[in-house]
């Protein structure tokens, strides 16, 4: 991957001779791809992930390339149809979350499991090499993927103080994926699914009772504001949602040799490390703006924690038993991720 501060200022430089002295002039543009998601351009992600990568894949194609960005679903639809626009070149490139499909890639929900992720860099580094082993031939035949990573730890944000299990009882609470629903029910709260943008009315109207997502996303979506309560978790995350960012695969064989490789070169196993890094970099400050509001933040202890690990503990046997009746071995994919993660794990 070529993502790095050398290479930034590397364009700084070349941009400074091209307006300043009359450098020579840049290769035609012959590629034009549409990059397609659904957070707000200031968010994190497309302001520290997305466009970083596409900036750095304009680069190093010495403008032959050119990415144009089209945040909050602008190019039409909503979130959960990005995987299909990808495929069907309604958009050259997607990221979106895996989860807003449901059952659709079974396998990535390994790193959904509640209690599995210990961090961001070391789950998305495990996702790449799982992906690369089960998953790109198989459920991803369809789509040429860039990455393969996940958030920092998902907590709750809830208008009411959560500490016990028992404490969500009769909320109800957006969950990002299946598994994230799976875990709410088992707490004895009510799962409603909506997309992240989606959050923010959900609250201010009283759709929902809390969300469950990461810090990092927490400012763009103005949680702080709408919420007073925040729970977070010992060792382990409560939760991750995976992500992909996707290429329409008849669009990537399309395009000449050199230029596949200026886009494999910006993809792949480092840039999922460093979009998950990122992702997870970015919680602090996050958190930081919610406690300067005097918001209520409950970090549970060890013990305290491990009364939602107990009663997390049957989504596993659930989930391996689904995954045996498609024909994939679950409990070979949670021994391998764990093995992955811990070993990736600083």
């Amino acid at each position: 991957m070529t993502i790095s501060r050398k290479s930034f200022l590397n364009v700084a430089a070349a941009a400074a001779l091209a307006f300043g002295f009359g450098a020579a002039p840049a290769l035609a543009q012959e590629v034009t791809l549409r990059l397609h998601q659904f957070l707000p351009p200031q968010a994190n992600v497309p302001k520290l992930v997305l466009d970083v990568w596409a900036d750095s894949v304009e680069e190093d194609s010495g403008g032959r390339i050119k990415v144009e960005r089209y945040p909050s679903m602008q190019l039409g639809g909503k979130p959960p149809e990005l995987m299909d626009q990808a495929i069907d070149g309604v958009a050259d490139i997607v990221w979106t979350v895996v989860g807003y499909t449901p059952g659709r890639y079974p396998s990535t929900e390994v790193f959904e499991l509640p209690f599995m992720m210990t961090n961001a860099r070391a789950a998305s580094r495990a996702y790449w090499e799982m992906f690369e082993k089960h998953m790109k031939d198989t459920e991803f035949k369809d789509v040429h993927i860039l990455g393969t990573w996940v958030h920092g730890p998902g907590l709750i944000h809830a208008n009411k103080e959560v500490r016990k299990p028992s404490d969500m009882e009769g909320l109800k609470i957006r969950g990002g994926s299946r598994l994230a629903n799976a875990l709410l029910e088992k707490v004895g709260a009510t799962p409603v699914g909506m997309p992240v943008p989606a959050v923010p009315e959900g609250l201010s109207k009283g759709v929902i009772d809390g969300t469950t997502i990461p810090w990092e996303v927490t400012a763009a979506l103005k949680i702080p504001e709408l919420v007073g309560n925040h729970t977070e978790f010992t060792g382990n995350a409560l939760y991750v949602l995976t992500f992909v960012l996707a290429m329409n695969k008849d669009r990537y064989d399309s395009l000449p040799a050199d230029l596949q490789k200026v886009i494999d070169d910006n993809s792949g196993l480092e840039f999922s490390i460093f979009a998950g890094g990122t992702q997870a970099d970015s919680d602090g400050p996050a958190r930081q703006a919610a406690a300067d509001r005097g918001n209520n933040i409950v970090t549970l202890n060890a013990e305290e924690t491990a009364e939602w690990k107990a009663v997390a503990e049957p989504i596993y046997a659930e989930w391996v038993a689904e995954m045996n009746e498609k024909g994939i071995d679950g409990q070979a994919l949670i021994d391998e991720a764990r093995m992955l993660i811990d070993k990736y794990t600083e």
